[in-house]
C-alpha cells in the first residue's frame, strides 16, 4: 500500500487518464442529465459567438443604411438569443451541480461503507484524521470536477473553437492578428498551472496533517490538560497552521499576478486589432461593424482561455484527491464470501490449534497457541502486559485473519465462517468503553431493532445500571456526550455490561472489564455478573486475579505462549507463574 505522503508526491505527475476513466463511471446513473447538459453546451457554444456577428450585421447593414425596421428585427433577435443563451447556461449550471451533488453523495456512501469493511490492520497504520480528510475534504474537491470540471472544460473548448470559427468567417486577417499573442498566453498559463498545482497538492497534505493532529489532540485533551501541555500543543498547531496560511497566501500571489497578466495580454490584442482595423477603415477596406465585432470576439476569446487554466488546475487538484480516495477503495476489505458457512448457534467448543500471529509480520505476538473452551465453560487468561491475552480475543472476534494454524468454532475454521454470524454469537466488554453521541438507550441497543425498550430496561435492572439511569433527566432517552465524557468510568462500564446482556450472547468475552470500576460499582457488577455468565461460554482476561478464581480453566500467558493451565487451586499448588503473580498481587493488596 502506498503511504499517504507518497501519494501526495505522486500528485505532481502528468494528467492520469486512468483516474479520469474511473471517475467517469460514477456519473453513469445520471447519464440522461449529463446528455442534456451536453446538448445545452453545444447550443451555448454556438449562440454566444453569434452575438458579435449579429452586431456587425446590425452596424454595417442596417445602421449604415438607416434601415430601422431591419435594425429592430436584428435587435429583437439579439435580445431573444441572449435570453435563450442565459436559460441554457442556467440549465447547464444547475444540471451539473445536481449531478455533482448526486455523485458526491454516492461516493461518500461508498467510501464510508468501505471504511467500515477495512480490516483492523489498516486502522493500525492509518491516522483517523487522514480518513476523515478523505471522506470530507478530498471528496468535496471532486464536486468541482463533476459540477464545473469536465463538462465545463468541454464547454470552454467548444466556445473557443466556435469563437475562432466565427472570427475566421468574419475576417481571416483580423483573426490571425488577434491570435498572434496566443503563444504568450499559453506560456503564462502553463507557468501558472504548474506553480499553483504544486501549491494545491501541498495545501491538501498540510490540511490532512492538521486534521490528524486535531483529532489526536482533542481525543487526548484530558492528558494534554493533566500535564499542562496546552502551550506545547498550541505551538505545534501554530507551525501547521502557519504553513497552510503561507501556502494559501502564495497561491493568492500567483492568482494576483496571473489574472492581470491575462488582462494585459487581452488588452494588447485589442490594441493591435484596433490599430490595424482603424487604418483599414480609413482606407475603406474594412467596416466599423467588423471592428466592433472583433473587439467583442477578442474579449470573448480570452475569458474561456483564462477559465480553462484555472479549471485545469482544479482538475489536477481533483484528480489528486480522487487518487487518495481510490487508494482507500482499493484496500482489500473484509468482504464476506456468500458461500461461507453461517453459524446460527454455538453448540460445541472453541479450539485454537497451533495458532501463531504477528501484527507487523516480524515480531511474533503468539507462538503455537493451543487450547479448548467447551460450551458453558468459563475460562480466563492471565499474564503480564504484552503476553498476548488480548490478541487471542482479537483473533477470535475475526479482527485479524493473517494467523497461522487453526481457530475452530464447532469444528468450522473461523476464516471459512460468515463473520457476521460469528459476531452475532459474541458480546465483548472491554476496559475502554466506547459510547456514541446518542441516547442511553441507543448506546445499549446500538440500533438493533430486535432489542426493544423493554429488553433494554430489563437488562439495565439485571446488571444494576437502572438505578443511575433512572436518575438522569431523560432516563433512557438522555443524550450521551461524545465518548460519554459526562459519565463516570463505573457508569460507562455498567452501560457496556448492559449492552452485552441485552444482546443475549452465547459467547461472552470480558477484556479487563472491571479494572476501571470503582469499589461501589464493582459491588453492583459482582452481584449481577453471575447472572450474566450463567449458561454462557465465557472468556475472561484480567490482571486482577481475584476476578478469575471461579473460572473452570485458567491459562497463564507469558511471552506469547501458554505456560500453565488449570483451575485456581491447581495453579496455586503448582507453585509456578500463577502462584507467584497471585502472591505478589495479594501481598500488594494486603499492604495497600
Amino acid at each position: 500500500m502506498k503511504s499517504f505522503d507518497s501519494i501526495y508526491e505522486d500528485d505532481a505527475k502528468d494528467f492520469d487518464i486512468k483516474i479520469v476513466r474511473r471517475l467517469l463511471t460514477f456519473p453513469k446513473p445520471y447519464k440522461m442529465q449529463v446528455a442534456i447538459a451536453m446538448v445545452f453546451t453545444l447550443f451555448t457554444s454556438f449562440i454566444i459567438p453569434l452575438r458579435p456577428y449579429l452586431t456587425k450585421i446590425a452596424i454595417d447593414d442596417y445602421i449604415g443604411a438607416s434601415d430601422w425596421e431591419g435594425l429592430l428585427f436584428i435587435s429583437v433577435m439579439l435580445f431573444g438569443l441572449m435570453i435563450f443563451a442565459g436559460l441554457l447556461r442556467f440549465g447547464l449550471a444547475y444540471l451539473m451541480e445536481w449531478v455533482g451533488q448526486k455523485v458526491l453523495y454516492d461516493l461518500r456512501m461508498k467510501v464510508f461503507a468501505h471504511i467500515q469493511e477495512l480490516p483492523f490492520s489498516y486502522y493500525d497504520k492509518t491516522p483517523v484524521g487522514t480518513l476523515v480528510t478523505r471522506v470530507t475534504n478530498d471528496i468535496e474537491a471532486l464536486n468541482k470536477l463533476f459540477s464545473s470540471g469536465i463538462i465545463m472544460i468541454l464547454a470552454d473548448f467548444l466556445l473557443i473553437f466556435s469563437i475562432v470559427g466565427f472570427m475566421f468567417y468574419t475576417n481571416v486577417e483580423l483573426a490571425l492578428i488577434s491570435l498572434c499573442i496566443l503563444p504568450a498566453l499559453i506560456v503564462v498559463s502553463f507557468i501558472f498551472k504548474h506553480r499553483v498545482r504544486k501549491l494545491f497538492i501541498e495545501v491538501r497534505l498540510q490540511v490532512s496533517k492538521m486534521n490528524s493532529f486535531l483529532n489526536e489532540t482533542i481525543s487526548g485533551i484530558s492528558t494534554v490538560k493533566l500535564f499542562s501541555r496546552e502551550g506545547n500543543q498550541a505551538d505545534r498547531f501554530r507551525v501547521i497552521n502557519t504553513k497552510i496560511r503561507g501556502l494559501h497566501l502564495e497561491s493568492i500571489f500567483y492568482y494576483a499576478i496571473f489574472f492581470p497578466v491575462v488582462e494585459f495580454i487581452s488588452v494588447l490584442a485589442l490594441c493591435i486589432v484596433l490599430w490595424y482595423t482603424a487604418g483599414n477603415i480609413a482606407m475603406g477596406a474594412m467596416t466599423v461593424g467588423i471592428l466592433i465585432a472583433f473587439l467583442q470576439y477578442a474579449e470573448m476569446f480570452f475569458r474561456p482561455v483564462r477559465d480553462l487554466t484555472e479549471k485545469y488546475t482544479t482538475l489536477q487538484s481533483a484528480l489528486a484527491a480522487a487518487e487518495r480516495v481510490f487508494d482507500i477503495l482499493d484496500q482489500a476489505g473484509d468482504i464476506e464470501n456468500t458461500e461461507k458457512t453461517s453459524i446460527r448457534e454455538f453448540t460445541g467448543k472453541i479450539e485454537f490449534r497451533n495458532v501463531s500471529f504477528s501484527y507487523d509480520g516480524e515480531k511474533q505476538v503468539l507462538e503455537n497457541i493451543s487450547f479448548t473452551v467447551n460450551k458453558g465453560e468459563t475460562v480466563a487468561f492471565v499474564g503480564a502486559t504484552g503476553s498476548g491475552k488480548t490478541t487471542i480475543l482479537n483473533l477470535l472476534c475475526g479482527f485479524y485473519k493473517n494467523y497461522s494454524g487453526e481457530i475452530l468454532i464447532d469444528g468450522y475454521e473461523l476464516r471459512e465462517l460468515d463473520q457476521s454470524s460469528v459476531r452475532n454469537l459474541i458480546a465483548l466488554v472491554m476496559q475502554d468503553v466506547f459510547l456514541f453521541s446518542r441516547t442511553i438507550g441507543e448506546n445499549i441497543s446500538l440500533g438493533n431493532e430486535q432489542i426493544t425498550r423493554n429488553l433494554i430496561e430489563n437488562a439495565a435492572k439485571a446488571i444494576g445500571a437502572f438505578e443511575f439511569i433512572d436518575k438522569l433527566p431523560g432516563r433512557f432517552d438522555e443524550p450521551v456526550s461524545e465518548r460519554g465524557s459526562t459519565l463516570s468510568s463505573g457508569q460507562k462500564q455498567l452501560l457496556s455490561f448492559t449492552r452485552a446482556f441485552a444482546s443475549a450472547p452465547e459467547i461472552l468475552i470480558l477484556d479487563e472489564a472491571t479494572s476501571s470500576i470503582d469499589s461501589e460499582s464493582e459491588r453492583v457488577i459482582e452481584n449481577s455478573v453471575e447472572k450474566l455468565l450463567a449458561g454462557r461460554t465465557s472468556i475472561i482476561i484480567a490482571h486482577r486475579l481475584s476476578t478469575v478464581k471461579k473460572a473452570n480453566k485458567i491459562f497463564v500467558m507469558h511471552l506469547g505462549g501458554i505456560r500453565e493451565s488449570g483451575n485456581h487451586q491447581e495453579l496455586l499448588r503448582q507453585g509456578g507463574l500463577y502462584s507467584k503473580l497471585y502472591k505478589l498481587q495479594f501481598d500488594h493488596e494486603a499492604v495497600g
